[in-house]
């Protein structure tokens, strides 16, 4: 053991759009017109004796499955690692290049394809700068700066549902109707995890967060930036670099399917004002680490593993009725010029039942997980609801899991069964929440015998 086999390397490249890029995350689209601050790719590359692990995170909204199966296999063939060792995710600021149709949001291709150059350049520009490491996994407990924004509310307001033209029993970010809220309808995984990576110098290589928060969304609507993730990168980058720019730091997106920060109850909590909010909670959150770091055990020779599985989930799907009923509006709708009130949505989810009958059946589901020593990654490719994430934390020990959500593709809201029947925006049927009903409860079975698996091969 004298020989320590275990490297590790990071690097992180620039991916800013230039002005004028289509940018997505809301129901239309938006142009790039001021940038706020950079957006980055960032890789972190572990090596033990012939296993490697390489994990991505980029700022952006969302990737899907066809265009992040086509980077990997340009990174295979250049460096030769495969695409279940590889995790690429989006870490879903809403002021980023898009490369993903969301809703009326539409994918930039210029800025795709040079984005998919970069991607792999960035893998094969990290491989040699391998060197001896050792890891560490860390949690702190930061309650504040979550909050569900799904509500129950009181019996006499209607929660308005644009694809069934009923009314759902939860409403999403109850915006000018706070008055009739009774309270919030799931609890938050409150949990900062990381995974910390330092040469046998004790000199930082790379920090990789995981937090529970959707985003934060104080940009403009035409402003790039990075929001929270980045804030918190920065900080922690001004902290523990030590003057050597070769330490990267990236936050990635836990499941935060239902959480945001946008406070219904209890207002005024936050700096007001363009990035003033994001740039205190990125901050703060990385303080709370710097505050944890003391006392990490830390791993020279942590055992690498991973587990990949490809799942077939059904796709829900409007029926004949539905689809003719949408072909109808859609014939007599202007989306040039679409408003967004009770009417206008129902327009743009007509156009989404129409463009999802087109989808098939089923869909192959990525679900992945690593082991670093004694501490487990999971990685699923939608946005899933805290429940799954704490579901997913009692199957190991206390600070030695997280969930990467969004990596490896982008299917929209994964939410359990029971919140599709209370309804609300993230169970809205449309081609950001197709899943079936059972989708969450058979991907959660799968990644859950993964952790198991893992955990029986610790012991």
């Amino acid at each position: 053991m004298a020989n320590n086999l275990f490297r590790a390397a990071a690097l992180q490249k620039d991916i800013t759009p230039p002005l004028g890029t289509l940018i997505n995350g809301e129901f239309q689209v938006r142009y790039a017109n001021n940038i706020h601050d950079p957006l980055y790719a960032k890789s972190l590359l572990l090596k033990k004796n012939d296993t490697i692990l390489l994990f991505i995170v980029v700022d952006i909204c969302a990737m899907q499955q066809d265009f992040l199966d086509e980077v990997k296999a340009d990174i295979y063939k250049a460096t030769g690692i495969p695409k279940s060792h590889v995790l690429i995710s989006s870490t879903h600021t809403h002021s980023a290049g898009a490369v993903a149709e969301l809703l009326m949001g539409h994918a930039d291709l210029r800025y795709r394809k040079n984005l998919h150059r970069i991607l792999v350049d960035l893998a094969i520009e990290t491989r040699p700068l391998l060197r001896e490491a050792k890891v560490a996994f860390g949690a702190v407990d930061v309650p504040e700066h979550v909050l569900c924004r799904r509500y129950k509310m009181a019996p006499e307001y209607k929660a308005f549902n644009p694809v069934t033209g009923g009314y759902d029993r939860i409403k999403t970010n109850p915006f000018g109707n706070e008055e009739h809220i009774v309270e919030r309808s799931s609890t938050p995984d409150t949990q900062l995890a990381y995974l910390g990576v330092k040469g046998l110098d004790d000199q930082w290589i790379a920090l990789l967060g995981n937090y529970s928060l959707h985003y934060v969304g104080d940009a403009d609507r035409g402003t790039i930036s990075a929001d929270y993730f980045g804030c918190f990168a920065k900080r922690l980058e001004e902290v523990l670099s030590e003057g050597d720019d070769s330490f990267v730091a990236m936050m990635s997106n836990g499941t935060s399917g239902e959480i945001n920060i946008w406070d219904f109850i209890d207002t005024g909590r936050y700096p007001t004002g363009p990035h003033r909010k994001s740039e205190y909670i990125g901050r703060d959150l990385a303080d709370k680490v710097l505050a944890n770091l003391r006392g990490l055990q830390w791993e020279e020779y942590p055992v690498l593993d991973v587990l990949y599985e490809e799942v077939p989930v059904g796709i829900r799907k409007p029926s004949a009725q539905e689809l003719e009923k949408a072909k109808q509006m859609i014939q007599d709708t202007d989306y040039e010029h679409i408003i967004l009130n009770e009417d206008g949505y129902r327009r743009i989810y007509a156009r989404e039942q129409v463009l999802l009958a087109e989808f098939p059946e089923q869909k192959q589901f990525y679900i992945q997980s690593f082991r670093i020593g004694s501490g487990i990654i999971g990685a699923l490719g939608g946005e899933f609801f805290a429940e799954t994430g704490l579901a997913l934390k009692t199957k190991a020990a206390t600070g030695k899991y997280f969930t990467i959500c969004l990596a490896n593709d982008y299917v929209g809201y994964v939410p359990p069964k029971h919140e599709i029947m209370l309804g609300g925006y993230e169970t809205w049927r449309c081609r950001t929440s197709f899943l079936e009903e059972i989708a969450e409860e058979k991907i959660r079975g799968v990644l859950s015998e993964q952790i198991e698996q893992h955990i029986h091969e610790l012991v």
